[in-house]
């Protein structure tokens, strides 16, 4: 019987991770449906997922996370799925939080942040300075804060599923939620933990975390003022 949940799981190279990460939620979480969504992995992410059965969609090239979670968000388009959740394959996002936020979005929500800053949290390192700065520009241009921009810990309503499945240039980041939010979406948070990675290294090094933040900015603040909804 389908589930009104789809966990959506972009990977890239996660031959270490994806194991612990399907098969805990398959013991604990039985009740919600998941999708694997292989980014044209170059190690034995595929492998490790056919050979364990798990439900795939296995892209040949590389799309990145964007391509790679809207592939997703179109699997569960087609297949009428209620609320999709992006989940990464790391090992960071912990499936327990997913309930209060299934329950959050069921008010009425749109989109669906599990957000590690709901409650606020003094840092000083590059991502959290980072963060604060994004939640200021969409702050400024759409007069919604959102606490952790940057968390991918997203769960979206049918009618988002079906806006990403239908539309070029949805990638989950974001300035992408700053567009959505300037069209009327609504956008809640719930408090959320994560993890460190579990093994692997993130592409988000110091200079990596640096040029997204700069991108999402510029983006945020100029380019969604041009951007054109299909």
């Amino acid at each position: 019987m389908l589930s009104e949940l789809l966990i959506v799981i972009p990977a890239f190279n996660e031959e270490e991770n994806i194991e612990n990460v399907v098969s805990f939620i398959q013991r604990k979480y039985p009740q919600y449906d998941y999708v694997v969504v292989n980014d044209g992995s170059k190690d034995r992410t595929a492998e490790i997922c056919k050979e364990k059965r798990y439900e795939l969609l296995d892209l040949p090239i590389n799309l990145g996370l964007a391509g790679a979670f809207q592939a997703g968000l179109k699997y569960a388009y087609c297949k009428g799925y209620k609320y999709a959740i992006q989940f990464d394959a790391d090992g960071q996002h912990r499936p327990e939080f997913i309930q209060a936020m299934l329950d959050k979005i069921k008010e009425g929500y749109d989109i669906v942040i599990g957000s590690r800053f709901v409650k606020y949290k003094k840092s000083g390192s590059l991502r959290m300075l980072g963060s604060r700065m994004i939640t200021v520009a969409i702050k400024l241009t759409t007069g919604v804060r959102i606490s952790d921009p940057t968390s991918g810990m997203r769960m979206f309503s049918s009618s988002m599923i079906k806006e990403f499945a239908q539309n070029l240039n949805y990638g989950p980041e974001p300035d992408t939620i700053s567009y959505l939010i300037k069209n009327g979406a609504k956008v809640a948070e719930v408090q959320v933990k994560m993890e460190e990675r579990q093994f692997g290294e993130s592409y988000l090094n110091l200079v990596g975390s640096a040029k997204y933040m700069i991108k999402m900015l510029v983006s945020i603040c100029f380019v969604q003022n041009f951007r054109k909804r299909i």
